[in-house]
């Protein structure tokens, strides 16, 4: 616990150095509401059976729910073996999982600001889309979106591993982020999907990023047989992790590391 506070507090102090870095990066974010805007007008069409307030609250709670989530280590880790400052890490009695992790938690605190301020101007854009979600909904969901956050950094910090084979892996990040975006609920409400679309969704553990908690965060109920299977996915890859993370330092100490 002394180590990872002492960690936290040296990485918050670094991303606050790049304060206009991280408003830029919070910039990048607001997708969601882009999102919403087109789907608000579909509604209004009458092309989806949401409603306008259903749309701002979903797409809300997706800007809410990726910010926490969001996970960029294929990124580091890869800097880290090319430029083999990942070396020095591996002398430390500490797995530079946690290293990477705190780095994550750290830009999270540095981001809490502006993202309470973009909340606060999605309400007085649109008071009629304002809601308080029940104690008992946001007691369920902050457990949930944190392990959904493990699922993510395993996923990734899983592929960042390939850079032990070869260069550039943060390439396969672009694959990964893709589907992620299509079959999450990030860019749609599974609602509106086509049946078999729907389904196919849930063969991945992509729906359990975003769509699961944001129905949870909104009010729309919870989905306990996903919180399970979003639990089962993170310890699938927890063990693919474990296993590729010791043949990928094998190669590495081939290498001469």
């Amino acid at each position: 616990m002394r180590k990872f506070i002492t960690l936290t507090k040296v990485y918050y102090a670094y991303m606050l150095e790049y304060r206009a870095e991280i408003v830029l990066w919070m910039l990048a974010g607001i997708l969601p509401f882009i999102l919403m805007g087109i789907w608000i007008k579909l509604a209004n069409l009458g092309f989806t059976k949401m409603g306008e307030v259903d749309f701002a609250r979903y797409f809300l709670s997706v800007f809410i729910t990726h910010e926490i989530v969001v996970v960029w280590v294929i990124w580091e880790f890869e800097s880290a073996v090319l430029n083999g400052t990942l070396s020095p890490y591996l002398l430390q009695p500490l797995d530079p999982a946690w290293r990477f992790i705190i780095q994550h938690i750290s830009e999270r605190l540095s981001r809490l600001p502006f993202m309470l301020g973009l909340i606060v101007a999605f309400f007085m854009l649109y008071p009629s889309a304002f809601w308080v979600p029940k104690l008992v909904d946001v007691l369920i969901y902050i457990p949930v979106v944190i392990l959904v956050f493990l699922l993510r950094f395993l996923i990734q910090y899983t592929l960042s591993f390939l850079a032990f084979w070869t260069e550039k892996v943060s390439q396969l990040e672009n694959i990964n982020f893709a589907i992620y975006m299509f079959l999450s609920g990030y860019f749609a409400p599974l609602d509106v999907f086509p049946k078999f679309a729907k389904d196919l969704a849930y063969l991945t553990p992509f729906p359990y990023m975003i769509y699961l908690p944001v129905n949870i965060l909104t009010g729309k109920g919870v989905d306990t047989k996903g919180i399970f299977i979003l639990l089962g996915w993170t310890v699938f890859f927890w063990i693919v992790n474990r296993l590729v993370w010791k043949a990928g330092l094998k190669r590495y100490s081939a290498m001469g590391a």
